[in-house]
């Protein structure tokens, strides 16, 4: 089998690369596997190492460089929506002949996409492998249209148009696949709305099997993800401008833990003596776990969110956005707190720092509902079921 990766999966942090390196795992064990990862920094000896015991053969794409900056990300994208092209396609294709290079002489039973970012290589996949797997972390459509609705101005714009052009390759490119994984029934459906003959399969997010933790509840709330990451960066700052402070003012001993690398996405906004950045960590879940609420005010984004798998796992009661929780098996007022304003927030928040009680109801019922459907191995056993 072949595995083609945007994003090493390696060391495992973040969303993206639990989703893939679950399906590294499960691959490797199964097929001897080659894999394709594109990368911007050379691959530390971590990484290598854990590709050694995995793959049989590893090719490492190094990425063209780019500027940061906010000038030369606006040039970017000016460009891209000139010619009609979103941004991680674009920043994802023309590496044909360094994948060319790799396949000669090759032939597999199973190639494995990874994100619609690298779908435009799934003709050529096609060529040396019986089946062709696509796997969606998210519907780039959906991804765009949402954060057009959280902007404004010219970003927004931006987004509006980046959701045209994505619905346009989305309907070209999704029924080239032998089968596509999806995060959830909700995707399948969108999925499905794109390009009715499209072959899909349900496959959940999910992450590693953790043993409950023992640690102790700080009077603290927490929110975890890549701070970068244009989502997070809504949901951190909606809070802090509208949540964060009325519980203050009724909680002044209360804190706020933001987990996650790239503290710098948010920190020249949210700042306070009460909140306190993590950066990188090697184990979210044990952070989660130290926390009485793990907040998730997400108002924009696709797919399904790995850091409410998390705080589940970690035992932790959740409180989210219903958009937060979509495409999870999440009941209200049993697996977590659903708020869809900034005063059912407050209130959510208020009342379960307030309920010893019901916060361990809500923590067992998620606890629960992890082990049962959302480690790695309840996902490998829906792959099985797919014929992967």
């Amino acid at each position: 089998a072949l595995i083609l990766c945007p994003e090493n999966p390696y060391p495992v942090r973040g969303g993206g690369p639990t989703r893939t390196a679950g399906l590294v795992e499960y691959l490797s064990a199964r097929y001897e596997l080659d894999a394709i990862v594109f990368h911007e920094a050379a691959p530390s000896a971590d990484s290598q190492q854990h590709w050694s015991a995995r793959a049989h053969a590893v090719e490492f794409v190094r990425l063209r460089p780019h500027a940061r900056h906010a000038a030369a990300r606006l040039w970017r994208n000016f460009v891209r929506a000139v010619r009609g092209v979103p941004p991680l396609v674009d920043r994802f294709s023309g590496y044909e002949s360094f994948l060319q290079a790799f396949l000669r002489g090759r032939a597999y039973d199973l190639a494995v996409v990874e994100h619609f970012w690298c779908s435009g290589y799934v003709p050529l996949l096609r060529e040396r492998a019986s089946r062709v797997v696509l796997d969606l972390h998210n519907l780039e459509s959906v991804w765009h249209e949402r954060c057009a609705q959280v902007t404004r101005g010219l970003l927004a714009w931006f987004h509006r148009r980046f959701t045209r052009c994505a619905v346009k390759l989305e309907q070209q490119r999704l029924s080239e696949p032998s089968l596509i994984l999806v995060t959830s029934p909700v995707e399948e459906a969108l999925v499905r709305q794109r390009a009715s003959g499209a072959s899909t399969f349900v496959y959940p997010n999910t992450i590693p099997y953790y043993a409950p933790y023992d640690e102790n509840r700080f009077h603290r709330i927490a929110f975890s993800g890549n701070l970068e990451y244009y989502p997070n960066i809504d949901a951190v700052c909606f809070f802090y401008k509208n949540v964060w402070p009325a519980l203050v003012r009724r909680w002044p001993r209360l804190e706020w833990v933001l987990i996650g690398k790239n503290p710098g996405g948010v920190q020249a906004i949210v700042r306070g003596e009460r909140i306190r950045f993590t950066g990188a960590v090697v184990d979210a879940v044990r952070e989660l776990a130290r926390a009485a609420i793990a907040v998730v005010p997400i108002r924009a984004g696709s797919g399904t969110r790995i850091k409410i798998l998390e705080a589940w796992a970690a035992g932790t009661p959740v409180v989210t956005t219903p958009l937060g929780a979509e495409g999870l098996p999440l009941q209200h007022g049993i697996h977590g707190w659903l708020a869809r304003s900034p005063a059912e927030f407050v209130e959510a928040v208020s009342f379960l720092l307030a309920c010893p009680t019901r916060r361990e109801a809500l923590a067992r019922a998620g606890r629960a509902l992890y082990e049962q459907s959302f480690t790695w191995e309840a996902g490998w056993c829906k792959l099985e079921m797919a014929g992967i």
